[in-house]
């Protein structure tokens, strides 16, 4: 597990400090990033994997990638925030291989550890307060590229940084858990080739034989390890592929249905509605505000 680790890669995408008020109110909010809060003042509460987390001064607060989470304040709160990409060589989730908790109480250097990485990267705050243009195509459209405003030393200082503020959420491995990442590694080879291969039409015949399984005793290991069926999981990989290629690249609707292998449009509009309830066009308008 611990090779697979380290090849985890954290993205730093925006990172300031904010005062919030009633307007700080968002159902539905999708994102191919994850977001990490210090609350300094006030109240709010923020809504994912199926509990309300109160937002308290003096706690941190994760909210993993590709979570629908809802937003509510009523009357004022200040917090600083972080939004960061986060991915692994296997092509695994992080939040799949290992146990995560989402509030955790703030140790005294974690405030000058977010003043630090604030200092760091003071050109990376967000534009709006709306959660659901977080990841405004100006910024996310360079993810990918190397830092051109930054030092070396200070692009380095920030990955540490960033890395000790996320390693305050893993939480202790029962010993169920340590089984379903153990199952996770079994598949680490299959989950891997999807990924690389994701734009090619994928079948549970092919995936079975990389495997070197019977089809029908694949599919049902696929399920009882990762809780839904091959096919799911490729057409779950292709929407969530689908919201990044939208949010962080100028490419025709059209294109990144072939990218992702679905290369009828209309199915991929009509799918990717029913994951996200707006069609490819609008939630690329949406997510285009700056």
């Amino acid at each position: 597990m611990l090779d697979t680790l380290r090849t985890l890669r954290l993205r730093l995408l925006h990172i300031g400090f904010a005062s919030l008020n009633h307007r700080w109110q968002f159902e539905r909010v999708i994102s191919p990033f994850s977001r990490l809060y210090l609350i300094t003042g006030g109240d709010a509460w923020v809504f994912h994997n199926d509990r309300k987390y109160t937002l308290k001064p003096g706690y941190l607060y994760l909210i993993p990638s590709y979570t629908d989470s809802k937003y509510h304040c009523d009357h004022f709160m200040e917090q600083y925030y972080i939004s960061f990409l986060d991915e692994m060589e296997e092509g695994l989730s992080i939040y799949e291989t290992l146990a995560f908790t989402y509030e955790v109480k703030a140790q005294a250097i974690d405030y000058h550890l977010f003043k630090r990485l604030l200092q760091l990267n003071p050109d990376k705050p967000i534009k709006k307060i709306d959660p659901k243009a977080y990841d405004n195509r100006s910024d996310l459209l360079s993810f990918n590229l190397p830092e051109t405003q930054q030092s070396w030393s200070d692009f380095m200082e920030s990955q540490g940084v960033l890395l000790q503020l996320f390693s305050r959420f893993l939480a202790n491995t029962t010993l169920d858990q340590e089984k379903k990442i153990k199952s996770y590694r079994r598949l680490a080879a299959t989950i891997r080739f999807i990924h690389r291969n994701i734009k090619e039409k994928l079948t549970v015949e092919e995936l079975a034989e990389q495997a070197y399984l019977h089809p029908d005793y694949f599919s049902r290991l696929f399920m009882s390890i990762t809780g839904v069926r091959p096919i799911e999981y490729i057409q779950k990989m292709r929407m969530e592929r689908a919201q990044l290629l939208l949010t962080t690249t100028n490419a025709a609707v059209s294109e990144i249905a072939e990218e992702v292998g679905i290369p009828n449009v209309p199915y991929f509009s009509r799918l990717f509605k029913r994951n996200y309830t707006i069609s490819p066009a609008r939630y690329r308008t949406e997510r285009g505000q700056v």
